[in-house]
């Protein structure tokens, strides 16, 4: 089991840029494909982006291609979100989430196991 906990969030104008991070607890840390998620009010809960594993492979929505980064330090448990040229679409609360060791990524909700409890961030126009 994984704990996940979200940090970074902010109030940024657009076109700035922020990084958000989240922190897992355990040793297998490096066993998880993990993914960042987005919820704006009023709309479901949307995938953003995920890395793999080893970090060896990394997935995007089409909304944040070119823009955003994922990435993971396994040393320190920990998995990165560098968001840059943001605008107010994406705004949101953004999730941390970890997959079950095994095939595949987090690439929708069901398909993560474990949830951090969020981080706002919101971009102003």
């Amino acid at each position: 089991q994984v704990q996940l906990v979200e940090s970074g969030g902010g109030l940024v104008q657009a076109g700035g840029s922020l990084r958000v991070s989240c922190a897992a607890s355990g040793r297998t840390f490096s066993r998880y494909a993990m993914g960042w998620f987005r919820q704006a009010p009023g709309k479901e809960r949307e995938f953003v982006a995920a890395v793999s594993w080893s970090g060896g492979s990394t997935y995007y929505a089409d909304s944040v291609k070119g823009r955003f980064t994922i990435s993971r330090d396994n040393a320190k448990n920990t998995v990165y979100l560098q968001m840059n040229s943001l605008k107010p679409e994406d705004t949101g609360v953004y999730y941390c989430a970890a997959k079950n060791p095994g095939p595949g990524t987090p690439l929708s909700p069901p398909d993560s196991d474990y949830w951090g409890q969020g981080t706002q961030v919101t971009v102003s126009s």
